[in-house]
């Protein structure tokens, strides 16, 4: 049997909700999900995306791509892992988890 997930307060959800808004953050959100798979050719550890991944797969700036990180993160929707030169993304499945038990009453 499957443990319900707790919900997130009502000010999270919204930051979440709006964060989710964008087509592209929710593509960035799929694409951390899948973990970016390219066939084993990857710069990343597997659970998290190098943000020059995210910006391949979008096709957007780098600049582009850390505005849309930074309301990702700020929403608590991901996590980041600086590596030198490199920023490391991971998705907090927990937290989207909780996002939907929230918006279904799970």
């Amino acid at each position: 049997m499957a443990v319900a997930a707790e919900r997130v307060p009502e000010e999270q959800l919204d930051a979440a909700l709006k964060a989710l808004a964008s087509a592209p953050r929710r593509e960035i959100v799929r694409f951390l999900i899948d973990r970016g798979s390219d066939g084993g050719k990857t710069c990343c550890r597997s659970d998290e995306v190098c943000g020059c991944k995210l910006s391949d797969h979008l096709g957007l700036a780098a600049s582009t791509v850390s505005h849309h990180m930074s309301l990702l993160r700020d929403a608590g929707l991901v996590t980041a892992r600086k590596d030198g030169t490199w920023v490391y993304y991971t998705v907090r499945r927990d937290v989207l988890r909780a996002v939907a038990a929230s918006i279904v009453g799970m």
